[in-house]
């Protein structure tokens, strides 16, 4: 039986670090992935630092060929970025479309680069982390964040699209208000809870689930 191999975007700060080192404490191999290696710190066990900028496809392209054979049983599209926080009229173009290459096209990149070493793994399981702020039946508040929630609005549906097109495990996951520095100062879930619930979640998961959205509890989430 081969070593449980888990691949995190995002990995060198907030949930994307605490994600890689519970998983890394259960026993898991962990690729652990972050555009600026010299930012990451070492995590116990049985972890392994790769370069990868999410919103450059020729980095994504790179990753897979030098991993080229080897079986990844969990893909966890954690890198994000949070875009302007404003209203309409703090919205600019550059800044929009940054936030959508990073947060829906980077994950499409990386399932379409990573699908073969996804197949060889046991588990095939795509964990998008996604965010409520995407739902329009359960996102709309008084804040911005236009790019923000347009991108997840859109990776959720591009979960849901692989999910129907390809025979893998694809999870829109929201991981909830995260103490973190995206989070900001007055978030509510502590990022060593958030990451607990999340791995519950995608460890249960079964082909039933694919295509679903839920939050960290594992409550489902309204489109």
């Amino acid at each position: 039986m081969h070593e449980e191999t888990v691949l995190i975007t995002g990995a060198n700060r907030g949930l994307g670090r605490e994600l890689a080192r519970q998983y890394a404490a259960s026993g898991s191999r962990v690729l652990a992935c972050c555009r600026d290696l010299h930012a990451a710190s070492p995590i116990a066990g049985n972890v392994l630092w790769r370069a990868l900028d999410t919103g450059n496809e020729e980095s994504i392209t790179a990753l897979a060929h030098e991993l080229h054979g080897e079986a990844i049983d969990i893909l966890v599209n954690n890198a994000a970025q949070r875009g302007d926080r404003g209203g309409l009229d703090a919205l600019r173009t550059d800044d929009f479309l940054a936030t959508l290459r990073v947060n829906t096209l980077g994950p499409l990149l990386m399932v379409k680069a990573f699908l073969p070493h996804l197949a060889r793994g046991r588990r095939r399981i795509v964990a998008n982390v996604s965010s409520r702020a995407g739902s329009v039946a359960e996102g709309l508040d008084a804040d911005g964040d236009y790019a923000y929630r347009c991108s997840k609005a859109a990776l959720n549906i591009a979960t849901a699209k692989l999910a129907f097109d390809h025979g893998l495990i694809f999870l829109a996951l929201h991981p909830g208000w995260v103490k973190t520095d995206m989070g900001g100062a007055e978030a509510q879930v502590p990022v060593t809870a958030s990451a607990q619930g999340l791995r519950s979640v995608i460890d249960t998961a079964g082909p039933e689930m694919s295509g679903s959205f839920h939050d960290f509890t594992g409550t489902p989430i309204a489109w």
